[in-house]
């Protein structure tokens, strides 16, 4: 498979399609990350409530395939429980890191990125979304418990 044939017609679409969420005016945390290797850049937000993810929003300058997981991503994140999420953040590394079986259920669409396994250079900006809503997990889960510790 070529580098071109990556862009199936598929990611084409998800990508040329994807919602533009914005930024939140008042997250509960925010992460931005880079890839080295093509200069994706993603910033997010996140809202949590009750261990769910209640609002989202992001500010992307990505190529098309940063712009097919931050679409899905956008487009199914909310209402996802933060376990649930650190899981498929689990899955996208190993299907394309490890050979592993791409998400099911709402993330299906997530199976279109399966070719990016045989380009590595593509795994960060691909993950970029993934990694960047983790972390801003981390931040959160890091700033209660802070909180909780000091009360």
């Amino acid at each position: 498979m070529s580098l071109s044939d990556l862009y199936s017609d598929r990611i084409l679409e998800l990508a040329g399609n994807a919602p533009q969420p914005g930024r939140l005016i008042a997250p509960d945390a925010s992460a931005r990350k880079v890839s080295r290797v093509c200069g994706s850049m993603i910033e997010v937000d996140v809202v949590v409530e009750n261990g769910v993810i209640t609002a989202y929003g992001h500010d992307l300058s990505a190529c098309a395939l940063g712009q097919t997981s931050a679409a899905i991503v956008a487009e199914q994140i909310v209402g996802t429980p933060v376990a649930d999420f650190r899981a498929l953040r689990d899955t996208m590394h190993a299907m394309l890191k490890a050979d592993g079986a791409p998400p099911e259920g709402k993330w299906r669409d997530l199976r279109y990125l399966e070719p990016v396994r045989d380009f590595p250079a593509r795994h960060t900006s691909t993950l970029l979304v993934f990694d960047a809503v983790v972390e801003a997990l981390g931040k959160l889960e890091s700033s209660q418990s802070l909180g909780a510790s000091g009360s």
